[in-house]
């Protein structure tokens, strides 16, 4: 069906095809199970200690304002993340503002968190129960004087209606976001969070999302961190803002951060960079380039205990999260594993 709709989709502005996906799925028509496959028992996990049917989720970005988390779980997610979240209201950065690069199976964008802000997102959770594993991505306004201030009110308003809180460290579209990838800075950060967690009662299950753009110095100096302050989980990773001189489509010129394909190999050798240092004491959520059970077991082998898409989705359509379990059974067949898990750092 969406090979059908494709053409049409891909003629309207990548933001107006969002919205229309958007405003499609808030009918929440689809029947629970319609996208469960046969085996699938076979792909059951855990993330932070809460079993999920699948490791495969829906990435922040798609569902800004937490409208639509129902109708994705229905898809056949295994978990979904809402945000970015802001504690107020952001209309985002001037439009035209997402790109597709369709030679190269990749999106630019330049959103900068346009989103409904926590007030309202909190309340719309609370009227309407998630029915998985639902994350929230946090992060500040643009015109902010205090960015871990930010954090701190986003953790204190949406904590009691997540399975898991971001931490949004590394979006290229908010001026001085990756700031906090410098040990001193999250360092800070994490002092404040570690604060508010303890003021505020906050027990959820926290991860910081990261750039592609580290270098491998930083990466010892920010596992040390997490570890030190307790931090759960690392999702590995965000759009990248360099990684332009492969590619071929003609929007490659557009500023914002790259996604997609061109993520591919660089999200996953940072997967397994984490996954050797961090010995299994934080889980990880491998993200970039997922569009296939092969693409989604390639991050699996390098160290990701689950893995996240959204890129794959625009170009392969809502029923990509079902091919891709399908696939993935069927490779775990092949190499006579019984459950995922088992497929976890095998290749790092």
């Amino acid at each position: 069906m969406y090979s059908i709709l494709k053409p049409f989709i891909f003629s309207l502005d990548p933001e107006v095809a969002h919205d229309l996906a958007i405003n499609s799925l808030k009918f929440n028509v689809l029947p629970k199970n319609i996208f469960r496959v046969e085996d699938e028992e076979m792909l059951e996990t855990k993330l932070f200690n809460e079993k999920i049917p699948n490791p495969i989720g829906l990435a922040a970005g798609f569902d800004k304002s937490a409208e639509v988390y129902n109708s994705l779980f229905k898809l056949g997610y295994g978990f979904v993340e809402v945000g970015t979240v802001t504690p107020k209201r952001q209309l985002g950065n001037p439009k035209p503002r997402v790109f597709r690069l369709e030679k190269d199976q990749a999106l630019i964008n330049r959103l900068g968190f346009n989103n409904h802000g926590s007030e309202i997102i909190s309340k719309r959770i609370s009227d309407n129960f998630p029915i998985g594993f639902l994350g929230i991505n946090v992060g500040p306004n643009k015109d902010t004087n205090n960015k871990e201030e930010d954090y701190y009110l986003c953790l204190s308003k949406l904590s009691a209606y997540a399975g898991y809180l971001t931490i949004n460290i590394s979006s290229p579209n908010t001026e001085g976001l990756r700031d906090f990838h410098d040990e001193i800075e999250l360092q800070k950060l994490l002092e404040g969070i570690n604060k508010i967690k303890k003021e505020k009662n906050i027990l959820k299950p926290l991860a910081i999302k990261l750039s592609p753009d580290i270098n491998y110095k930083e990466i010892s100096k920010i596992i040390e961190l997490i570890l030190k302050y307790k931090i759960e989980g690392v999702i590995v990773s965000n759009t990248t803002d360099s990684n332009r001189d492969n590619l071929i489509d003609e929007q490659k010129k557009e500023k914002g951060g790259l996604s997609g394909q061109p993520l591919k190999n660089i999200s996953t050798e940072l997967i397994k960079k984490f996954f050797k240092e961090t010995k299994g004491r934080v889980k990880i959520i491998g993200v970039g380039g997922v569009d296939s059970g092969k693409t989604a077991f390639e991050k699996i082998c390098a160290g990701a205990d689950v893995v996240q898409l959204y890129t794959g989705m625009v170009y392969k359509g809502p029923g990509v999260v079902k091919a891709i379990k399908k696939e993935l059974i069927t490779i775990l067949k092949k190499e006579n594993l019984e459950n995922i898990n088992e497929a976890v750092g095998i290749n790092a």
